[in-house]
């Protein structure tokens, strides 16, 4: 894993060095975001540029009317340089106007074109990514990248930037007016800059701090938000209200101050620049009221001088609120950027090797694996399960048995040693043949909204309704898929919300022989069935391990009485290996299982 990208999740104070490769990390993610679009980017600045100049012009054109245009009326009654003026003002706004508005379509296109491909890319990037982050990374911190990052992304490319181009273009048009039309004015301006820059350094370094805690805590707030919704059940189960009641009041409150003192932060910041604008036009009023007392330069020039001045202040505010969002934005880009960094501990293979028909053998050579470097779950281990040959895993909790699992069906690779399928390591196997030769079916058969037909068919796009229904025959789901309102067609709803947890793993059986993989994995698949269901389905069981490999996770032994062999594990290690029968007529640790469960069928 990417150690910068997760490492600013958690952390609003990083060191130096963090800072600068995150920041550039967020620098390379949005160039490449915008290098697909230079021409439409060349064609906004070039309007940009245009429109700019035509706003500039006004202020020169009042000081022409004012020292040329009105004493040539006064004096001779030419009023030609009056229509001059007044048409000049008429068509630099009119394509000011005209130029604006273009300027805000294509800087609209360009801004939902980068978040198109900035959503679409988290979306590839996250489903691409292993289950290891995946189990680390939380639903609600995804979520929030999705949503509330990318709102801000958004505010920066459709206001932000925009106020720091034209506003940055703007002050510099300005100035360049100011000193062509009075340059002992534009030194005012000049000393003024010095206060200004300090202004705008303090606020751009306070608020990025400021910003950067804003991003971590709103991700919490999303969290707990996320994470209560989607366990509510449990909450309402243990009475966890309350306590979820004070903590999120907590996180939410944290949430609170931290805006409180960015706004406190653009409350200083916005004074400030008030003030040396102010005193800057002051100034300008002043010196050049002196001057023109003295006969140095004309009424209009001094107006276009103070109308300059004050125009030169205007755009500070919108750069200021580029700051603001900047940010914001920033600080959402180096988590958007974090995710995207990240790459899969299970990467596919650089020159994959093709298996078409596989048979199914499986073979653990002097395996060792751990989830961290100082947590070994299986220490070299080894294991040969013939084609054909269903095996059950037994052990305590914690033994390993769903981490084999995890390495076969290649969630995990080892740490040392190989996992092969026929002779072929899993981490050399083409994806689509290791997909298609492996298939796991879970404790929680997850369903996604759409149709009961869909959901069989996952594993099998392409399957006719007809090849739906056998399936679900063989697994014994037909008769009660045909009682729901649509039949096949029945639309399950969000997570299978419509249908019972038995019925979701009957459908999941039903998915799982539609597939026809190689090798099956059942990890705790019937621990959603009560006793008669499971009784119902050891027919369907026995069909649908039937000429495959098959991996039985169960605590329940009267489902591994169905394996032709019993491997029970314990800490990482198979203590007993051999038939059921025989190992049920022993006195070792299955044995010994076996009888306590026979006990409790009494």
């Amino acid at each position: 894993m990417s150690v910068v990208g997760t490492q600013d999740e958690d952390r609003s104070v990083l060191t130096k060095e963090e800072s600068r490769a995150i920041r550039n990390r967020s620098m390379r993610l949005f160039g490449s975001l915008m290098a697909p679009l230079k021409v439409q980017i060349t064609l906004t600045a070039l309007v940009l540029v245009i429109s700019t100049a035509a706003q500039v012009a006004g202020p020169a054109l009042i000081a022409y009317g004012l020292n040329s245009a009105l004493p040539a009326v006064l004096k001779r009654g030419d009023w030609m340089p009056t229509f001059v003026v007044g048409a000049a003002f008429l068509v630099i706004g009119g394509l000011g106007s005209a130029l604006i508005g273009w300027y805000a379509v294509l800087t609209a296109r360009i801004t939902q074109a980068v978040l198109l491909d900035l959503r679409k890319r988290m979306f590839l990037h996250t489903q691409r990514l292993s289950l290891e982050f995946h189990e680390s990374y939380t639903s609600g911190r995804i979520i929030s990248r999705q949503t509330s990052d990318l709102d801000s992304i958004r505010e920066l490319l459709d206001g932000g930037l925009n106020e720091l181009t034209s506003g940055l273009l703007y002050g510099v048009f300005t100035f360049i007016a100011l000193v062509l039309v009075d340059w002992e004015s534009g030194v005012v301006l000049v000393l003024a800059g010095i206060p200004l820059v300090y202004l705008m350094r303090w606020f751009y370094q306070r608020s990025q701090l400021v910003y950067r805690e804003s991003r971590v805590i709103s991700a919490k707030v999303i969290v707990q938000f996320v994470e209560t919704m989607t366990g509510i059940r449990a909450v309402k189960a243990f009475r966890k209200e309350p306590r979820n009641d004070v903590s999120f009041q907590e996180v939410a409150g944290d949430y609170r101050d931290v805006n409180r003192r960015s706004m406190l932060l653009f409350g200083t910041f916005e004074p400030g620049l008030m003030a040396v604008a102010a005193l800057t036009l002051g100034v300008v009023v002043v010196w050049g009221g002196i001057r023109m007392a003295q006969g140095e330069i004309q009424v209009g020039i001094l107006l276009a001088a103070v109308l300059y001045v004050r125009n030169f202040f205007a755009p500070m505010q919108e750069i200021a609120m580029f700051l603001n969002s900047f940010q914001s934005a920033t600080a959402a880009l180096e988590k958007v950027s974090g995710v995207l960094e990240e790459v899969p501990t299970v990467p596919d293979p650089a020159k994959p090797k093709d298996l078409w028909e596989s048979k199914g053998h499986v073979r653990f050579d002097d395996v060792e694996f751990g989830y961290a470097a100082d947590r070994v779950i299986l220490p070299d281990f080894s294991l040969d399960i013939p084609a054909g040959e269903t095996i059950a895993l037994v052990g305590t909790t914690g033994a390993g048995k769903s981490t084999l699992a995890k390495l076969v069906s290649r969630f995990y690779d080892p740490t040392a040693g190989s996992v092969t399928l026929d002779g072929v390591d899993l981490r050399d196997l083409h994806p689509k043949d290791l997909r298609r030769a492996i298939v796991m079916v879970t404790q929680e058969a997850y369903l996604f909204s759409g149709t009961v037909a869909d959901n069989i068919a996952l594993g099998k796009p392409d399957a006719t309704l007809e090849e739906i229904r056998a399936a679900a025959k063989a697994v014994g789901a037909d008769t009660f898929i045909e009682s729901l309102p649509d039949g096949y067609a029945t639309d399950v709803n969000k997570r299978g919300g419509r249908v019972s947890a038995g019925q979701r793993q009957l459908i999941s059986f039903a998915r799982a022989f539609l597939a026809d993989p190689a090798v099956l994995i059942l990890d705790e698949a019937t621990a959603s069935l009560d006793i008669p269901s499971e009784r119902l389905i050891q027919d369907a069981l026995q069909t649908l391990l039937a000429d495959r490999t098959a991996i039985i996770i169960a605590h329940r032994l009267s489902t591994v009485a169905i394996a032709d062999r019993v491997l029970v594990m314990e800490h990482g290690r198979i203590i007993e290996d051999d038939a059921p029968a025989a190992l049920i007529a022993g006195t070792g640790k299955f044995a010994q299982l076996h009888a306590a469960w026979q006990q409790t069928l009494v």
